[in-house]
């Protein structure tokens, strides 16, 4: 099969197209055609080596988070799916590679496709989608009438995650550019601020809950909007044990990451508030709670522009440079 991969470490330059064997499925795994695949600061991120030390992916490594496609076969344990099943997907940490024309997932980290979206639709929503549940419904668990930040309301995540805040019934703050304003707007912002013009620390207090997507001092910040026992669930800050723990790191790596989300909690700390990193996980369950919210009408995708598969390397250039006014970049295969 055809697929985009890298054979080292290093910037948009690595990465390439190579035949490869097609991928076995085993007992508990479903081999999914890919018909599109989304593009994610993820894939930049492993692809430059930021997540060597803790995701130790053996190369060459084929790049791709999420998909939406077709089964083509079930290994001889699985029970949810069959052959012919439209499906979609954020396969598990250890089993990425959506940047192909099949792959291999387990079951648990597969959904049945919503039934009113096209491929290129679902493949956009997966990775954030999840991200967005598992901070807002997971872990920060929002209640009807509670306050919410969302940073970078356009993007990807802040699309999807705008949708879902609403749904549970938060008030809504954002940030987003002006030319955007409308459109976060439609999807449940109550409150639009102009990142390039106002600061939304001066506009905005006594927050629940901020979600953050951008890091540093948009982070720092976020801590200060708070109210007393209000929670920053940050997906670009530093990790933090509980994340080392999750991903069975070594006493060494423990030390490194908590160290270096040390300061930021103590900030925390100080004032009465928590902090937590998010780093998503595969939940087949989870997506298909999600999937019923997108077939209701309740949350529907964003996305921004369509590759064919032969434009990976221009569809991954086109999202790193911020080219994409607003949410998803997507690789259509077929």
């Amino acid at each position: 099969m055809k697929a985009y991969l890298i054979q080292k470490y290093g910037d948009q330059s690595a990465v390439g197209a190579a035949e490869i064997p097609d991928p076995e499925p085993g007992a508990d795994e479903v081999l999914v055609k890919i018909h599109a695949a989304s593009v994610n600061p993820l894939d930049f991120r492993i692809r430059d080596g930021d997540f060597k030390l803790i995701l130790p992916y053996r190369l060459p490594l084929v790049l791709g988070n999420d998909l939406a496609g077709v089964v083509v076969r079930v290994g001889s344990a699985v029970t949810r799916f069959s052959v012919g099943d439209e499906v979609y997907a954020r396969p598990g940490k250890d089993r990425i590679g959506t940047f192909a024309e099949l792959i291999a997932v387990h079951q648990n980290d597969l959904a049945h496709k919503p039934a009113t979206l096209t491929m290129a639709e679902a493949a956009s929503l997966p990775l954030v989608a999840l991200t967005s549940w598992q901070a807002l419904v997971e872990r920060a668990q929002v209640q009807p009438g509670q306050k919410v930040l969302i940073h970078a309301g356009s993007g990807g995540v802040g699309t999807i995650a705008l949708q879902l805040a609403r749904y549970l019934g938060a008030h809504v703050a954002t940030t987003a550019s002006a030319a955007n304003a409308a459109l976060v707007r439609e999807l449940g912002a109550d409150i639009v601020i102009d990142y390039r013009a106002q600061d939304f620390e001066e506009l905005v207090e006594g927050y629940d809950v901020v979600l953050d997507t951008l890091g540093g001092k948009t982070l720092e910040k976020s801590l200060r909007v708070l109210k007393p026992g209000g929670k920053v669930i940050s997906i670009a800050g530093p990790p933090d044990a509980d994340f080392a723990r999750e991903l069975g790191a070594n006493p060494f790596l423990r030390q490194v990451m908590n160290a270096l989300g040390s300061k930021t909690r103590r900030h925390a700390k100080r004032r009465g508030v928590t902090y937590s990193f998010l780093f998503m996980k595969a939940d087949g369950d989870q997506l298909r709670e999600l999937t019923r919210l997108v077939d209701a009408g309740a949350i529907r995708p964003v996305v921004d522009r369509v590759f064919p598969f032969e434009q990976t390397r221009e569809a991954m250039e086109y999202a790193e440079k911020g080219r994409a006014k607003a949410g998803k970049v997507v690789i259509a295969m077929a």
